[in-house]
C-alpha cells in the first residue's frame, strides 16, 4: 500500500534534570504524520511528541515530568509550527487521468457516440 512516516518538525534540548538519572540532557521532538502512495502524498494536521534522555536513553512520559519540565515542554509546544494538512496528487495520478481520458475519447470516437 502506502508508506506512513513521521516528519520531524521541531527538536529542542531541555536543561532540566531527568527524573530517572538526574542528568541535564533531555530532548523533546515534535512529529507530524505523512503518508505517500503511488497516486497521492498527504500530510495530516495532527502532531505528536517524544521526550527522552540522551544519557540514560529512557523515554519520559508526562506522568514522570516535574513542573519545570512541563513548563519547558509547553514553551516548545507553542513554538511548533506544523505544516498545513493537505493532499497533493502525484505524477502517476495525472498520468492515469490522462490515459483514462484518452481511452474514453478513443472509445467514444470508435463507437460514434457523438454523431
Amino acid at each position: 500500500m502506502g508508506k506512513l512516516e513521521d516528519i520531524l518538525i521541531r527538536e529542542g534540548s531541555i536543561t532540566n534534570n531527568c527524573p530517572e538519572c538526574y542528568n541535564q540532557e533531555l530532548r523533546v521532538r515534535f512529529f507530524q504524520k505523512q503518508s505517500q502512495n503511488l497516486f497521492f502524498h498527504s500530510i495530516s494536521k495532527s502532531t505528536h511528541y517524544s521526550m527522552d534522555c540522551l544519557k540514560c536513553g529512557s523515554q519520559l512520559y508526562p506522568v514522570s515530568w516535574t513542573d519545570d519540565i512541563e513548563r519547558s515542554f509547553n514553551y516548545y509546544q507553542k513554538t511548533v509550527v506544523a505544516q498545513k494538512a493537505k493532499v497533493k496528487p502525484r505524477t502517476a495520478f495525472y498520468v492515469l487521468v490522462l490515459v483514462l481520458l484518452l481511452l474514453s475519447g478513443g472509445l467514444a470516437y470508435y463507437f460514434d457516440v457523438f454523431a
